[in-house]
C-alpha cells in the first residue's frame, strides 16, 4: 500500500498546477483568463482521477488479497489432508512449493508496477465525461460529491468489455499466452504450473457476478464513509453545508493520501472488511472451494 501510495502521487501529481493558479493569483498579468480556465478545469479533471483512483484501488486491492488467501488457503489444506490421507510420504506430494506461494501473493503488486498507468487513463476518461457539465462555482455537498463520485466508479466499470478492470489488477491469462505457445511449438509445450492454476483461479472468481456485486457495495461504502470524513466536514464552511466546487478541490488533494495509507493506520480497509457481504462472500467461496 506505501508504494502504491507513493505511484498515484507520483503520476497524479497535482501540485505544479496548484503553483500556477498560485502564481496567477499573486501575479495577476501572469496568466490569460484562458489559461486560468484551462488550468482550473485540468486540476478538476485531475483531482477528482486521483480520488475514485484512490479509492477503487484501496477496495479492490484489498478484496483482491483476501481472494488469495482463500484460494491459497484452500489449495495447502487440501494438498495438505491428501498427503496425510494417503500411503505416500507428505513430502512427496505434489504441493505448491513455497517460490509459487511467494510469487502468487507477490502478484498483489502489479497494480503499482504494471497496472496503474492503464487505470488511470480510463478513470480520467470516466472523471472528465462526468465533470464536464460540472463548473467551479457549481454548490457541492455531502450528497452531490458521493453522487459524482459514484457516476464516475459506474462509468468506469461499464467501459469497455465486462472485468476489463481485471487486467490492471493482474496479468493476463496464462492460459491465452500458452494456448498460443503450444500452437507455434507443438514439439515443447509449455508447462502449466500451480502458479499458473492459482492465477487462474483467481482471475475466474474476479470475474464472477458475485465478486461485481461485492466490489459494488464496497464502493459505495467507502465512497460514503469518505464524504463524511473531517477533512471535508472542517475549517472555512463544511460539505454538510455545501461549498463552491472551486473551493472543494483542494480539499479532495489533501485528503487523497488518506485513502490509501498503510493498513494498521487505514480506516477504508475495515470500512470494507465490515460491510456484510464482504464477509458472507468469502465465507462462501472457501467453504465452496473446500468441498469442491
Amino acid at each position: 500500500m506505501p508504494y502504491l501510495s507513493c505511484r498515484i502521487a507520483e503520476d497524479l501529481n497535482l501540485s505544479h498546477l496548484m503553483e500556477r493558479l498560485v502564481k496567477g493569483k499573486d501575479q495577476p498579468n501572469s496568466l490569460s483568463s484562458s489559461e486560468k480556465l484551462e488550468l482550473w478545469d485540468r486540476l478538476k479533471i485531475l483531482s477528482f482521477t486521483r480520488l475514485v483512483v484512490s479509492i477503487w484501488a484501496v477496495t479492490i486491492l484489498s478484496l483482491y488479497i483476501r481472494v488469495q488467501v482463500n484460494i491459497l488457503g484452500r489449495h495447502l489444506y487440501i494438498d495438505t489432508a491428501r498427503g496425510l490421507g494417503s500411503s505416500y510420504l507428505l513430502e512427496e506430494a505434489d504441493l505448491i512449493d513455497r517460490d509459487d506461494q511467494q510469487k502468487f501473493l507477490a502478484s498483489a503488486d502489479f497494480l503499482a508496477n504494471h497496472g496503474l498507468p492503464k487505470l488511470i487513463s480510463s478513470m480520467q476518461t470516466a472523471a472528465t465525461e462526468v465533470l464536464k457539465a460540472k463548473q467551479l462555482r457549481d454548490f457541492f455537498n455531502t450528497a452531490i460529491l458521493h453522487e459524482t463520485i459514484m457516476q464516475i466508479l459506474d462509468m468506469f466499470l461499464s467501459m469497455g468489455s465486462p472485468h476489463h478492470w481485471v487486467d490492471c489488477l493482474m496479468p493476463e491469462d496464462p492460459r491465452l499466452y500458452k494456448l498460443a505457445k503450444t500452437s507455434s511449438d507443438e514439439t515443447n509445450p509449455p508447462e502449466f504450473t500451480k502458479f499458473d492454476q492459482l492465477m487462474v483461479e483467481t482471475r475466474e472468481v474476479l470475474s464472477s457476478a458475485e465478486f461485481s456485486n461485492v466490489v459494488e457495495l464496497s464502493l459505495k461504502a467507502v465512497a460514503k464513509a469518505l464524504v463524511e470524513e473531517k477533512g471535508f466536514q472542517s475549517g472555512g464552511g463544511n460539505l454538510t453545508n455545501g461549498m463552491p466546487l472551486a473551493r472543494l478541490l483542494p480539499r479532495i488533494a489533501q485528503i487523497c493520501p488518506t485513502l490509501v495509507e498503510e493498513p494498521s493506520k487505514n480506516q477504508f480497509i475495515q470500512i470494507i472488511q465490515s460491510v456484510p457481504e464482504v464477509g458472507l462472500f468469502f465465507t462462501l467461496l472457501y467453504s465452496n472451494m473446500s468441498a469442491s
